[in-house]
């Protein structure tokens, strides 16, 4: 009896030619391959390990190409008898060190500055830009933690400290009814998944437009003084993440999503929030109850949160 062993293949090759007179679409394609961490070749074509989500990319950009009146084919590649597997490795690494260092630079600038004079923009770019490259970094570049224990300590020292005289007991929030406005929308859901996540673990949710429904009941997004709502620039999940002094660093950053979101301001240049709107606005069309739209939306929250890792 004759077995079949399946081997995996381990690099895919984009071989590609585009006519001369294409400026735009070449410049165009030229920052897909940069965005995708595409290793060019010496002698000609571009590189990647395989992966379902690279053989993707490389297919999506060959019918680009193709569009283009261009030609252009994805080959699965045991390997280039002119460059080792480890000195293409090696080279992957290279060039992750290269994008890290960058980085890098600009981070060390940023924590000698004073707290006031750090631009929030400038900031976000950089964290959103070393996402984007931990996803093109396939072969765990040692500078990856560097420039991560480095946007940590910024992360520390700009972590907001209690309020004087503002000291809120935990078992005053434990155990407790939470209520706010009916069809939740991004900061509700996002708010009571931080309520639960992080404040009171075993919280119950209802709904109503009053307050005084549910005297026992902690409002929170609602209009009126008590409770929990919009303060200043804020938005209700920045108020429980400064009233409760969150100390979680990916709790931050989606503070700032969610307040380009909800408040539309861009103050924090994070449009990811743009997109969990939507799907939030979506599931409300389909007339889902109240708190099924609370209990998909905070299960939405807890993937954001865990992706952040």
């Amino acid at each position: 009896m004759n077995v079949t062993t399946k081997t995996t293949v381990p690099w895919l090759l984009l071989v590609f030619s585009l006519p001369a007179k294409r400026a735009s679409q070449r410049v165009e394609i030229w920052r897909k391959l940069q965005r995708y961490g595409m290793l060019p070749l010496r002698s000609s074509g571009y590189v990647l390990p395989n992966s379902a989500i690279n053989q993707e990319r490389m297919e999506w950009l060959a019918a680009a190409i193709r569009i283009y009146k261009g030609q252009a084919s994805v080959v699965q590649a045991q390997g280039f008898d002119d460059l080792p597997a480890g000195q293409l490795k090696q080279r992957f690494l290279e060039a992750r060190a290269h994008d890290y260092q960058k980085l890098l630079h600009e981070a060390k600038k940023i924590l000698a500055m004073s707290l006031p004079r750090r631009p929030a923009g400038r900031l976000n770019r950089l964290r959103r830009r070393f996402l984007e490259l931990q996803d093109i970094d396939f072969f765990g570049s040692p500078s990856r933690a560097r420039l991560e224990s480095l946007l940590n300590r910024i992360d520390q020292v700009e972590t907001p400290k209690p309020a004087r005289g503002r000291t809120r007991k935990a078992g005053d929030y434990v155990n407790r009814l939470w209520i706010t406005r009916p069809r939740p929308g991004i900061d509700r859901v996002s708010s009571a998944w931080l309520i639960r996540r992080f404040i009171d673990p075993k919280a119950k949710f209802v709904f109503g437009d009053e307050p005084a429904t549910h005297a026992d009941a902690i409002p929170f997004d609602m209009f009126c003084p008590q409770g929990f709502g919009h303060r200043g620039e804020d938005c209700t999940f920045e108020t429980l993440y400064k009233e409760f002094s969150i100390r979680d660093r990916r709790v931050r950053r989606i503070a700032e999503i969610i307040h380009d979101a909800d408040l539309g301001d861009e103050k924090f240049a994070r449009p990811e929030g743009q997109g969990l709107d939507r799907v939030l606005n979506g599931w409300a069309k389909q007339e889902l109850p109240d708190d099924k739209l609370l209990e998909r939306g905070t299960e939405l929250i807890e993937g954001l949160y865990e992706s952040l890792a």
